[in-house]
């Protein structure tokens, strides 16, 4: 019996691998070619005929040969790294259904802290916002942090001044000087982080997200290095934490999770006060960020709201973000 192809589909090419390859192919090709080089800030030039990008124009952008480039265009069988899918989506300038579709033709898991998360409905926004003045976020297993209100984001650093893919709980409590300074039992804390951190990553071990964010952190941190040598692992049960804001002091919170699917999968973080002069210190970080959004407003900056995993409108401008806010953290 005869089978016909779906349209679009390379019939000729026989596994499955070499008709991913092709579409792979055949989609790079066809983003290439609707973008203008003004898009990019590339200059046109009087000769030009190819419509959109050239292939050496979206190398340069991307930071990869253009040899590699043409060949993976012409789909031959290369390895395609999960860094160089993401510098490419951001080259071609992918909207998060492009960039999804191109992950998955090529294989790989989106290793993008910030990317379009599913779990972040309108409706979880909404709510996180509006449980100021305590401090909330949504979390992925990887300790991504995909959405926040203006509390948490001011609670152990100015999340907002960070780019996305530093907007990780790991990350932070090891490389950033005022999320550290914040914490009090720092290296308790770090202790727990990495064993959570290990425990989280056993149902994940082979893939390239968290295999990229355990090899960031091993290069940057030696003393992460060394605590992931013990082998320890813990649980992500709630318990009090002592916080030294810089803007209003010392911040009695007891940290809840709210699981929004399995145990292994994304959650509610919220941060309860656990008496009155902590309440207080949040109503007043709270007005301090409400009065930092007025100032920004008048400046010219974004509205005020809750900032998203997946480019929710922002409390003011967040130099150079594309809008989302951690690789599911």
């Amino acid at each position: 019996m005869t089978t016909m192809a779906a349209p679009g589909i390379h019939a000729t090419h026989g596994t499955e691998t070499d008709v991913r390859r092709h579409e792979l192919a055949d989609f790079l090709r066809s983003r290439r070619e609707r973008i203008t080089p003004e898009q990019v800030g590339l200059p046109r030039g009087r000769r030009r005929r190819t419509p959109g990008l050239r292939r050496e124009e979206v190398a340069q952008l991307s930071a990869v040969g253009v040899t590699w480039y043409t060949w993976l265009e012409q789909a031959r069988h290369i390895q395609v790294s999960p860094q160089v899918l993401d510098a490419l989506a951001r080259a071609l300038l992918l909207d998060a259904t492009e960039r999804s579709h191109l992950f998955s033709l090529a294989g790989a898991v989106d290793p993008a802290p910030g990317g379009p998360c599913p779990t972040v409905t309108p409706a979880l926004r909404k709510m996180v916002d509006q449980l100021e003045p305590l401090p909330a976020c949504i979390q992925n297993s990887r300790y991504d942090i995909l959405a926040y209100n203006r509390t948490y984001g001011r609670l152990l650093c100015d999340l907002d001044a960070l780019p996305r893919e530093d907007r990780n709980c790991i990350w932070l409590c090891f490389t950033d000087e005022d999320w550290a300074a914040a914490v009090s039992e720092l290296p308790d804390v770090k202790q727990m982080m990495a064993a959570k951190f290990r425990a989280s990553m056993a149902e994940h071990l082979a893939e390239p997200a968290w295999k990229a964010l355990l090899q960031r952190l091993r290069s940057a941190s030696p003393e992460f290095r060394e605590i992931w040598e013990r082998h320890e692992v813990a649980g992500t049960a709630g318990r009090v934490k002592h916080i030294r804001n810089s803007r209003v002091g010392m911040l009695r919170l007891e940290h809840t999770n709210l699981w929004l699917g399995p145990a292994s999968g994304p959650r509610l973080v919220t941060y309860v006060p656990m008496d009155e002069e902590s309440r207080a210190g949040l109503e007043r970080l709270r007005d301090l960020a409400l009065r930092e959004e007025s100032e920004a407003r008048g400046a010219g900056g974004t509205a005020a709201g809750l900032v998203t995993a997946d480019g929710g409108p922002g409390r003011r401008a967040r130099s150079g973000q594309e809008g989302t806010a951690l690789a599911a953290v």
